[in-house]
């Protein structure tokens, strides 16, 4: 649970989890299950971080379009899937091609799809076979073989595939960009064969009540509360001020965004962001007569405007909006706070959806100036978590830009700081029984 921040500190804790995001959390969850004496705080109004969920007029607007993949082993292992009540997405893309669209999808998970997908004018049937090929090799083999291949760009493995350019420029990079936050793909493709292998193996999906379920849940099941409202502006390693008074420990897990991260220990590199905008749109037609009733990921093959994706939300979660109403959201690279950019994302988003949105209600924007870590070349996946001695540090940037990465960050530098103080402890009970 979350408290408000006029409950008091305590005075010392074992260990400090500094961020109440998935990382600081899944951190606090594995600390939870010892006897250490954890505290978790928080500066913001409540637990998440980067995944929150605002509720508009009745719509669960999540804080950037975003979604969980129940094939994350992490995931599966810490999450109650059940209990989230995923709602998935349909898996594959609608391409719009000017004046037409086609549905692309591996036919054996949409076979209605078929006809489109072999017809759709995306490159040479041989082209399609061998970035088929590809990805269903990176589904078959182990998350550590892949980790281990020799990297390079996302861009240049495809090339190397035999992926060509039409397929490239029609499906390839508009899907992945939407992944990567970047249009170069210029990703490592140890990241990038990682999310492929996620998404052959699971549907993106999200919870019913919206991304914000997956933090509440964890939150949930600590033994301890996490004070919010609560900034910390030191660390040191016996002890972290903060905005409400001093906290003396043993271990700091600093589990914030990179930029705090290195704020509170300079010694930590913040890697490159990237950066996304939101749309969020109520629709004055019922979401069955948009992209047939699916919720499906719509791209644009022809790059006519600023998206990278759109999507009726509701198509998918119905509860994301109100009885009878819709919900769809639009995204694009960058950060765009102005009406030309809300205007030139409304006029695309009708092309795309090949509807009229001149009369569409704007719900919300959400500009995100830090939604992911860039993963560029070479890409180290398994990044340390010490940093000195006494502090640690989580997050997704630590491992991979993705809900899997941020949860694997939070549990190893939980397990680092339990490997340290238990060899502290043991330590100090030697020389105890020498003396």
């Amino acid at each position: 649970m979350a408290i408000p921040d006029a409950t008091p500190l305590p005075r010392r804790a074992d260990v400090v989890i500094v961020g109440a995001g998935l990382a600081g959390l899944a951190a606090a969850r594995r600390l939870g299950a010892t006897d250490l004496d954890i505290c978790v705080v928080e500066a913001s109004d409540d637990v998440g971080g980067r995944i929150r969920t605002d509720l508009v007029d009745g719509f669960r607007l999540d804080r950037g379009f975003q979604l969980y993949n129940p094939a994350y082993p992490e995931g599966r292992r810490v999450l109650d899937h059940a209990a989230l009540d995923l709602r998935a997405f349909t898996a594959g893309a609608q391409v719009s091609l000017g004046a037409r669209t086609y549905r692309i999808a591996d036919p054996r998970r949409q076979p209605r799809w078929l006809w489109s997908t072999m017809t759709a004018p995306l490159g040479g049937l041989a082209g399609e076979l061998r970035f088929a090929v590809y990805a269903l090799s990176r589904s078959l083999r182990s998350a550590a073989a892949l980790r281990a291949e020799p990297d390079m760009t996302t861009e240049e493995a495809l090339r190397s595939a035999g992926v060509d350019d039409r397929l490239m420029q029609r499906l390839v990079r508009p899907f992945l960009s939407g992944v990567f936050l970047e249009s170069e793909l210029g990703t490592s493709r140890r990241f990038a064969d990682l999310v492929l292998r996620s998404f052959i193996r699971g549907t993106p999906s999200v919870p019913a009540t919206g991304m914000a379920a997956i933090p509440q849940q964890l939150t949930a099941a600590l033994p301890v509360p996490v004070h919010l409202h609560t900034t910390v502006t030191e660390v040191g390693e016996n002890s972290v001020r903060t905005s409400r008074g001093r906290i003396d420990c043993r271990a700091v897990i600093i589990a914030t965004d990179p930029t705090t991260a290195s704020r509170l220990a300079p010694s930590i590199t913040p890697p490159q962001a990237r950066a996304v905008t939101t749309w969020y749109y109520r629709p004055d037609v019922a979401g069955s007569t948009l992209t047939d009733g699916s919720g499906v990921l719509v791209l644009d093959g022809l790059g006519r405007g600023p998206l990278v994706n759109a999507v009726v939300l509701s198509n998918a979660a119905p509860e994301y909006a109100p009885s009878g109403e819709a919900l769809v959201s639009c995204s694009a690279l960058g950060v765009h706070t102005d009406p030309a950019a809300q205007s030139a994302a409304r006029q695309h988003l009708g092309r795309l959806l090949d509807a009229d949105t001149r009369r569409w209600d704007h719900l919300a924007t959400y500009p995100i100036p830090y939604a992911l870590p860039a993963m560029n070349v070479p890409l180290d996946v398994r990044q340390p978590v010490r940093v000195r001695d006494g502090i640690y540090v989580a997050g997704d940037h630590r491992d991979t830009a993705s809900i899997q990465g941020a949860l694997v960050s939070g549990r190893r530098a939980a397990e680092a700081v339990l490997t340290d103080v238990r060899a502290t402890s043991s330590t100090y009970h030697d020389h105890e029984g020498v003396s």
